[in-house]
């Protein structure tokens, strides 16, 4: 019997043991997309306990409290940080064969050298222990990055974020990157016609115009997308449903945005041209600046709303969609590629049924320019667990090339999530090495483990420019 989360967790071949041990494990991190504050990074604080840098939202650990029974008290309510900490406790032993098993033992020995289990009798000594830890400098925020061996940072931040805090970082000279993406879902949220307005009313005194009208808008956001890559952003992400690529003239496109202005109705036609309008703008600024696009497509988002209207969105009540993707995600990557606009760019699906089709999506459109022009990116969200990356991984292997694959990412909002990047590549070291011991692969180990290094670290660094 192997003893749990030892030092070849995950690893069960000799040959995956070598291939992590030796080459995957010492590589840097490039964490291209992540939801972290970058206040926090600035500011580069202590975190006052355990349940404020593990609990506060963290909406993973939220569901699974809530399927446990615990009361949303000690959720996002009012008791107190170790009342909370106690309940999550109490369900961790619950969570067996969900990832956050996983992922609460090695955060817990990775961060703070703890390997005992955790459970309503260790929890008080665990939070004792780790919260110690936690108030000295080698556990401020940006020690927390550097422990990891974070090279880059990738928020995730709405054009009307004045990027201060991005600012100061690098003004400190930081010796990890924490650079922006240029987030514009809201700017497209034709949903909300009067959110979207005051999202317009907004843009109009950052930058000091006028918007009455559609070219005036689009001036606006550009100027912001300037800004953005002026600040040392080269990354954009869209989270949709779908991608829209609805048909739609430039006279549509202005009267339905002056319908917007006005504050009238929209059809759902007009709604779905207007979305595909403005992403198609963002996607030709993408490419003028040789910036990646990252398009993570469908969750369904928001789904209990008497939930909703008390916490707000992002507070757990998200699922997979069921979304059909294929028809229109090849009509926008084809009209970009015939006006040779399509910038580099990442797919990411939610639903594990369209993993084929995203493998097989890419290939109609990388044209050899780049290296993996078009990729299949790694297991998010809901999918990133074992069985997920393993999935996305051999669909990939099958009808794409996984050692061009620009690895994993965090999509977290957690300072200490980054032993998600070991997770994936200890799965990663065991499908080479199940290869390799079965006779599928040649027993090149130094050849498959330059593969290794590159899908760990070395091919997002040459895709992002990030060394």
């Amino acid at each position: 019997m192997k003893k749990f989360l030892d030092e070849n967790f995950l690893l069960q071949t000799e040959t995956a043991k070598t291939l992590y041990h030796e080459y995957a494990k010492q590589m840097p991190i490039i964490d291209y997309h992540c939801h972290l504050p970058p206040d926090q990074i600035a500011a580069n604080g202590n975190f006052k306990n355990l349940t404020q840098i593990w609990l506060y939202g963290d909406h993973y650990k939220w569901r699974a409290m809530r399927t446990n029974g615990v009361n949303e008290k000690y959720i996002t309510g009012n008791a107190g940080d170790f009342e909370k900490f106690e309940q999550w406790a109490a369900t961790v032993p619950y969570t067996m064969r969900n990832p956050l098993y996983h992922w609460t033992h090695l955060e817990l020995q990775r961060y703070f050298g703890v390997n005992d289990i955790l459970s309503p009798s260790t929890a008080k000594s665990i939070y004792d222990q780790c919260t110690e830890q936690l108030q000295t400098p080698d556990f401020t925020v940006r020690a927390l990055l550097t422990k990891m061996n974070v090279r880059v940072v990738g928020t995730t931040d709405d054009p009307l974020d004045t990027l201060e805090y991005h600012k100061q970082i690098a003004a400190d000279g930081f010796e990890v990157k924490i650079l922006p993406s240029f987030r514009p879902d809201k700017a497209m949220n034709s949903d909300d016609v009067a959110g979207l307005n005051a999202y317009i009313d907004k843009l109009e005194a950052i930058t000091n115009t006028s918007i009455s009208n559609l070219d005036e808008y689009l001036a606006a956001l550009k100027t912001r997308h300037d800004y953005f890559a002026a600040n040392g952003c080269s990354v954009s992400d869209h989270g949709l449903e779908q991608i829209y690529a609805e048909d739609y003239t430039e006279a549509e496109i202005k009267a339905i945005f002056a319908k917007i202005r006005s504050n009238a109705a929209i059809s759902h036609e007009e709604n779905l041209k207007f979305k595909s309008a403005l992403l198609f703008e963002f996607a030709l600024w993408d490419h003028e600046k040789g910036w990646v696009q990252q398009y993570h497509l469908g969750a369904l988002r928001n789904n209990n709303a008497r939930m909703l209207s008390q916490l707000g969105p992002d507070t757990g009540w998200d699922s997979i969609g069921d979304f059909s993707q294929a028809r229109m995600l090849s009509k926008f990557l084809n009209r970009l590629d015939t006006q040779d606009k399509l910038a580099k760019t990442i797919l990411y699906n939610l639903n594990p049924a369209d993993n084929e089709l995203m493998a097989t999506m890419i290939g109609n459109f990388n044209d050899g320019s780049v290296a993996g022009k078009v990729q299949f990116g790694s297991g998010w969200w809901f999918l990133d667990q074992k069985d997920g990356m393993i999935k996305q991984m051999n669909a990939l292997s099958n009808m794409g090339l996984l050692s061009r694959l620009v690895g994993m990412l965090t999509d977290s909002r957690s300072f200490l999530s980054y032993p998600r990047h070991e997770y994936f590549r200890r799965l990663l070291c065991n499908l080479f090495g199940d290869d390799v011991e079965n006779g599928e692969l040649p027993n090149d180990i130094q050849w498959i483990g330059k593969l290794v290094q590159d899908i760990c670290y070395n091919n997002a660094s040459n895709y992002f420019g990030w060394k």
